[in-house]
């Protein structure tokens, strides 16, 4: 009788998750001093001289979900593109591929590792946040909800991208030349009501906005888009990863020679 293959998932799961540890340091370190550095450049030098924005919010703790969002965004892709390009610059992807496990299983896995280690540095992000400025969160379940439905989306999406590259250059390209300059210009460090027109419907056409929106609004209760609208891209993006993933295990793509 078939059914989950819980063992190879959780050993799948625990390789990855080893392969963090063993830099948990720098893990860490990072977030928290790249963290340090935005509010001193950002909420420092910029945030006194701006107003507050939604009412209430100062912009110290206006950036914080931006900031937050940025990390997950790129961590995600990261974690889970370099995840599964490994097994296939050794060889070893053919193991994996032969094994008694399903797709939907690798994938869990894997993705899982990487939404994992992304929502890890984005509560270091969120704590480090309260030594700079003062942070609260309106609706903890949304934020608890948006910060899920994003790592798990893009560590998706960087799966596929895993999938995809065929060299180590090509795993940072799409990260570095379309993700970060969209979390960007996508509201993370401004309100798009601050942009003239034609560009603030131009930004509208950004998905990052709708993802930092969203979970700006589970912070202050203020978002540039409707919660409604940005809950839907986000779950939009999920699925469409969820699809072109089946494909992609289907037809052999990038995966078999």
């Amino acid at each position: 009788m078939s059914g989950i293959n819980a063992f190879g998932m959780k050993a799948i799961y625990k390789t990855e998750m080893a392969r963090t540890l063993r830099t948990v340091w720098q893990s860490i370190a990072t977030p928290v001093i790249t963290t340090a550095l935005y509010f001193i450049v950002f909420g420092g030098a910029i945030g006194s001289r701006m107003p507050k924005l939604g009412g209430d919010v100062e912009y110290g703790g206006f950036i914080v979900p931006g900031l937050i969002m940025l990390t997950l965004l790129t961590q995600s892709i990261s974690n889970a593109s370099i995840g599964i390009y490994f097994p296939k610059f050794t060889g070893t992807i053919f193991e994996i591929l032969s094994a008694p496990m399903s797709y939907v299983e690798t994938v869990a896995a894997y993705g899982g590792a990487a939404a994992t280690k992304s929502v890890v540095i984005g509560l270091i992000i969120l704590v480090t946040s309260t030594f700079f400025t003062d942070v609260r969160i309106v609706h903890p379940v949304w934020m608890v909800a948006f910060l899920l439905l994003t790592s798990i989306a893009f560590s998706l999406f960087g799966f596929i991208i895993g999938i995809w590259a065929k060299s180590f250059e090509q795993l940072a390209i799409i990260p570095a030349l379309i993700v970060t300059p969209l979390t960007f210009l996508g509201g993370a460090f401004y309100p798009i009501d601050m942009l003239r027109e034609p560009w603030r419907t131009v930004s509208l056409f950004n998905p990052v906005v709708y993802l930092v929106s969203g979970f700006r609004w589970s912070f202050y209760g203020v978002g540039d888009v409707g919660v409604a609208e940005s809950l839907a891209v986000t779950a939009g993006f999920l699925v469409a990863c969820l699809v072109l993933l089946w494909w992609i295990f289907k037809t052999g793509w990038r995966l078999k020679p």
